[in-house]
């Protein structure tokens, strides 16, 4: 397990599709890189930048734009801040004159066909996530080697600022584990959320927490509203057809809003079956990863191939639970700590997992947030988030083509659906009658993830990727 300090902004990051770890993680490796070749050689010396991509990364890296990720990053844009709009351009302006601008600043020749490689037969040894970054300037040579581990967490390798303060300094409650958020609970009498705060103001104080928070949903319910806006087909080669703005314009009988607030009354105002309310959930989900397959901004919660999940769960309590800001503010806070738990326990890699560590955790983080906001025990919560992932044990990543369409759009919807039936059987139970714990199934995930075939964790070297039968120039 490793000991580290994880903030809730850690597990949600604010990032471009479709992928933290092929697309957000890549870019913000492209970032250090720069910083750290400037403290080697100025910008101005750098003849020329060639990528290296290795393992997963080179397997499925065309379809998770891990190129067009390196080569926005070493141009100086933030996928945090960049105009999705735009990046066609960005791309296209590169291509045309085999030239880039380091940083945004320094004129140098790149070819994107030559200078971003794919070592398909090749992996680094620590992670199946690797990359390496080499700049020539004159005859000296600069090389760094990145892993992205998932969820736009990355690890310089050889690197002291691994183990740096940042992440080892101590925190008033520090938890590896859901026995630790126990422990915690029965000294003090706080509930997740409040033990998650205590820790987040050793980074900042309540304030910026609960703006930064709030911002962060007002990101994932903008991706749902797009989301549920936008038709067409989805870029890549699969001609995948979106989806969740045909069911939309269908659960609202075709009323427009120009709005998210004025489409959120429509929402309520329309219906409050179990079957409507079951369509709306995958809208949700639909919607936030349509949007991430397309370049466009969306909330790692934990990855980006599970950014539905959440957001789809929280969206369905505010528009069927008149859920107010306050019960955002726990429940990202809730489900913050169970993705860290997660990650320190086991991994929210899909490339170490399979999908159990994406979607699986998605699904448990949103049990937990949910089960808070309805007024469960902290037992209840750890409960739920159980019951969630104890049901997604197993479940393997093998997206065709390379892709982050099929299967992994309609599994956000899934995760939703269960992570809302863990949150339901979680507070109609006594957690003190339950055979398994929290941690016992995080272990069994890790140890699951351990002796999943390789062919199952992102390489789309087995699953649906080998059997759905496909033509991708791009791949």
């Amino acid at each position: 397990m490793q000991k580290e300090c994880i903030s809730v902004f850690d597990i949600f990051k604010i990032g471009i599709g479709p992928s933290s770890s092929h697309t957000l993680g890549p870019w913000r490796a492209a970032e250090q890189f720069l910083k750290a070749l400037a403290k080697s050689a100025p910008l101005a010396s750098i003849d020329s930048v060639q990528v290296h991509l290795y393992g997963s990364l080179a397997k499925t890296g065309k379809g998770h734009g891990t190129d067009i990720a390196v080569i926005l990053g070493l141009s100086g844009h933030d996928p945090v801040t960049i105009d999705c709009t735009r990046i066609d351009g960005f791309l296209h302006e590169i291509a045309s004159t085999n030239t880039m601008l380091l940083q945004g600043r320094e004129e140098i020749a790149f070819d994107p066909k030559t200078d971003v490689t794919f070592h398909m037969a090749e992996s680094l040894p620590f992670h199946p996530n690797g990359l390496t970054f080499v700049a020539l300037a004159g005859t000296e040579t600069f090389s760094e080697t990145y892993y992205s581990i998932g969820g736009g967490f990355i690890i310089q390798e050889n690197s002291a600022d691994n183990n740096s303060a940042e992440n080892t300094f101590q925190l008033p409650y520090p938890a590896d584990s859901a026995s630790d958020i126990l422990k915690w609970h029965q000294q003090t009498g706080m509930s997740i959320w409040e033990i998650v705060l205590e820790n987040e103001k050793a980074w900042r104080d309540e304030s910026e927490a609960r703006a930064n928070l709030i911002h962060i949903w007002h990101v994932m319910r903008e991706s749902i509203f797009l989301g549920c806006q936008t038709k067409g087909t989805l870029p890549g080669g699969l001609h995948v057809k979106r989806r969740a703005a045909e069911l939309n314009q269908k659960l609202l009988q075709g009323l427009d809003c120009a709005d998210y607030d004025r489409w959120l009354e429509l929402v309520r105002a329309s219906g409050d079956g179990f079957k409507y309310t079951l369509d709306w959930v995958s809208c949700f989900a639909l919607a936030v990863n349509e949007q991430n397959a397309s370049f466009s901004r969306v909330v790692t919660a934990p990855t980006n191939g599970a950014a539905g999940v959440i957001p789809a769960v929280l969206q369905y309590y505010v528009a069927f639970c008149n859920g107010q800001e306050e019960d955002i503010f726990r429940f990202l806070l809730t489900a913050g700590e169970i993705g860290s738990i997660f990650k320190k326990g086991a991994t929210i890699s899909a490339a170490m997992g399979g999908c159990q560590a994406e979607i699986g955790v998605s699904s448990a983080m949103a049990a937990a947030g949910l089960t808070q906001v309805y007024g469960g025990s902290v037992e209840q919560c750890l409960m739920a988030a159980e019951i969630a992932m104890e049901h997604h044990l197993g479940m393997t990543c093998d997206p065709v083509g390379g892709l982050v369409q099929i299967p992994c759009i309609e599994r956000n919807t899934m995760g939703a659906i269960k992570a809302i039936t863990a949150s339901q059987l979680a507070l109609q139970s006594n957690p003190g009658n339950a055979k398994v714990s929290l941690d016992n199934v995080v272990l069994t995930m890790w140890q699951t993830a351990l002796d999943m075939n390789n062919r199952y964790k992102e390489t789309s070297e087995g699953g649906l990727a080998l059997n759905i039968p496909i033509s991708l120039s791009e791949c």
